[in-house]
């Protein structure tokens, strides 16, 4: 065996890797998000000053799913919507409810989602499919509307995410993407930073933190027009000021019910508490809104 072919080998086999641990994670963390949202909404929120109320997470994090809808710009009435990472579906439910002639598609590699997010949504106009979200096998032109809500992070915005985007959307229709992205490559990074992006990639099982210049860039040669990128921190940081609460809470119903936590929980733990770190980071990290049109 070569040089080239071993280090193909390698990769394959770390890619496994990272892969299986995603889905180890959602499989035995996801019941857990429940004490973040009732609603089982697997993000950050929105928050609008006088409109959203700072002390109700559930009514910052419905307004980020209503946000990313006005986003879609949908027109048809009979849109067919695809959520790529759709954790348990609750933004997909929360379309569904809201768009009553829309269709709904989401995917994730979690049989745990699949299973119980199927259940959630409960209507003949969503599905949650175990796939990929790199190769979801629906035909070309298949979408009048793409999002992506903290799910592209697990691959690094990879190219291959942003191309499957465009392959399933049909022309003139938008992907909109919103997630935490890196202002510039880990290297360039102080020691601070690098310690927050390497905890909340081993806590929450990314490859890495994508680069936000290099992902706008791969839009445009991939083909993506019209592209529009806006830091939304100051929008997300109030819902992220309610992790240490929900994580003290969290914890202690955990031990008043005599419950010991799991590997996964006490990941998902130490992945919220680096995200508040981010605050102190910001020359590094930011939270960005991504609309591209194809």
């Amino acid at each position: 065996m070569n040089t080239t072919t071993t280090l193909r080998s390698k990769n394959i086999e770390q890619s496994k890797s990272v892969k299986e641990n995603i889905i180890d994670f959602y499989n035995k963390a996801t019941e857990d998000y429940e004490f973040w949202s009732k609603d089982l909404n697997m993000h950050f929120g929105y928050y609008i000053p006088f409109k959203t109320n700072l002390l109700k997470r559930d009514t910052m994090l419905n307004t980020m799913n209503e946000y990313i809808f006005s986003r879609l710009k949908i027109k048809d009435k009979n849109a067919t919507i695809v959520d790529l990472g759709c954790g348990m579906g609750a933004t997909m439910k929360f379309g569904i409810e809201k768009y009553p002639n829309i269709t709904m598609r989401g995917f994730t590699i979690s049989d745990f989602q699949v299973e119980y997010g199927n259940k959630l949504i409960n209507s003949e106009r969503g599905l949650i499919s175990n796939k990929d979200y790199r190769k979801t096998e629906l035909p070309n032109n298949y979408s009048d509307g793409v999002y992506a809500i903290e799910s592209f992070c697990h691959s690094g915005c990879s190219k291959d995410s942003l191309q499957e985007a465009y392959r399933i959307l049909k022309p003139n229709s938008r992907l909109v993407i919103a997630d935490a992205f890196c202002k510039r490559d880990r290297g360039s990074m102080n020691l601070l930073s690098q310690k927050v992006h390497d905890g909340l990639a081993k806590s929450w099982s990314l490859e890495k933190l994508g680069n936000i210049r290099e992902v706008k860039k791969q839009l445009r040669e991939i083909g993506f027009k019209e592209v529009e990128v806006k830091n939304i921190w100051y929008r997300v940081a109030p819902s992220v000021l309610h992790v240490p609460f929900a994580i003290t809470g969290f914890t202690l119903k955990k031990l008043i019910n005599s419950k010991s936590l799991t590997k996964e929980s006490i990941d998902n733990l130490k992945g919220s508490f680096y995200a508040l770190l981010t605050g102190l980071c910001l020359p590094d990290f930011g939270y960005y809104i991504i609309t591209a049109k194809k």
